[in-house]
């Protein structure tokens, strides 16, 4: 996914020096080439050989070191940048950066690199937010400095608060879009549902289905990086929300699914209903716990509202609607049947009958057909391969 894309990780001193190496590592998995830059500071805590070993590339150290080739390291290493990121980022780099002190081999070569800045800050929770910490970072984001939030929780000096580097996956997403985004969907508003929703028989007990979300989740973070202003509408998932999304509603119910897609449709260009959402729910909510009798138990359900139908029903002119059929049996024909009746331009659908494909999985299978009597099938492969498939549909279908 990045190959041919260059990182620079510059490496400050601080004990998040080792998540570091994970960062590396993802990165390469990505294929990305991935040179590094240490502070002696930082080589207290991670010896050097360690980098050079995940990297595939020699580390750089030292200013002084002896020069085996006419490539002025720093000056090579900053043009080389495709993105330059900094991490763990101490008060004192980022102090450094701020005022221009370009002191040894890190900073110097920051100063030089005229790539992207990527700044993950990691230290105690009264230096972050010492107000000439916080000067130097707004400093730092008027130049066009990016900064990667820090995460809470114990820090290593046994502190609660804020402070720690951020995850990995984080940090890795966050140059995932910065190096990937691009225009095909810039100035398009685009909103996604995903996930279940869950109807509340009592206190305890509720319906829901399969869906895990990773569709829809996928799609969103696909759109972020072609450039498009996502509106994400979750059921109850274990996903971490895309980086960049600009708007994130969580929800449970299909009403409340409803209430968000009708407060927010009006002003999107692209709709895709990926959500899996529960067509009926109890006709009675207990408050309290139902107990178990001898009997069984007859459950009188109500219809939900409808929301692709709905959506069909109130499209506006510049609008494109993208429907997902869930299918079993008959795929494309019961797939072609809601195209019509939920009046859609694209509908995505699935087999989830067969292994791999459908909820909870990695991967999909899945054909899309559209009102113009387009019809395009694909073999399984990963959603996240599929989300951008369907979003070139659509780019191509708005043509």
């Amino acid at each position: 996914m990045l190959k041919g894309k260059t990182v620079v990780i510059g490496i400050s001193g601080g004990i998040a020096v080792y998540k570091v190496c994970d960062v590396v590592s993802r990165l390469k998995k990505l294929n990305a080439n991935v040179h590094v830059i240490m502070t002696k500071s930082a080589k207290e805590f991670v010896a050097p050989l360690t980098f050079q070993s995940l990297s595939q590339q020699p580390v750089i150290e030292d200013m002084f070191d002896k020069v085996t080739k006419w490539d002025i390291e720093h000056i090579a290493l900053a043009k080389a940048a495709d993105i330059f990121l900094v991490a763990p980022a101490t008060a004192n780099i980022i102090g450094k950066i701020a005022n221009g002190i370009a002191d040894d081999m890190l900073s110097t070569t920051i100063m030089a690199t005229k790539s992207p800045v990527l700044i993950a800050p990691a230290m105690n929770t009264n230096m972050y937010e010492n107000p000439i910490v916080q000067n130097n970072m707004k400093k730092l984001e008027e130049y066009g400095y990016d900064f990667i939030e820090p995460d809470s929780g114990r820090l290593a000096c046994g502190d609660k608060g804020i402070g720690k580097l951020a995850s990995p996956e984080a940090i890795v997403e966050n140059i995932k879009l910065k190096l990937l985004q691009n225009n095909f969907l810039k100035g398009k508003k685009v909103l996604v549902t995903a996930g279940p929703t869950k109807e509340s028989l009592d206190p305890v007990r509720y319906l829901t289905n399969h869906s895990s979300g990773k569709m829809g989740y996928a799609i969103a973070e696909a759109a972020i990086l072609k450039g498009a202003d996502v509106t994400l509408i979750s059921g109850p998932v274990n996903i971490n929300k895309p980086i960049g999304l600009k708007n994130f509603i969580q929800i449970n119910t299909a009403n409340e699914m409803f209430e968000a897609v009708t407060d927010n449709y009006l002003e999107q260009d692209i709709i895709i209903k990926s959500a899996a959402v529960a067509d009926y729910r109890p006709a009675t909510f207990s408050n309290n716990k139902i107990k178990k009798s001898n009997n069984d138990m007859n459950l009188t359900l109500t219809r939900n509202e409808d929301i692709l139908k709905w959506i069909g029903k109130h499209k506006k002119e510049h609008q494109t609607i993208v429907g997902f059929a869930a299918e079993t049996n008959d795929i494309l024909h019961n797939g072609q049947k809601k195209l019509v009746k939920k009046n859609v331009d694209l509908m995505v659908i699935n087999d989830i009958s067969k292994p791999y494909a459908g909820f909870g999985t990695d991967t999909n299978q899945i054909t899309l057909i559209d009102i113009y009597g387009g019809k395009q099938s694909y073999p399984i492969m990963q959603k996240k391969e599929l989300a951008n498939i369907i979003l070139d549909y659509i780019i191509k279908f708005n043509k």
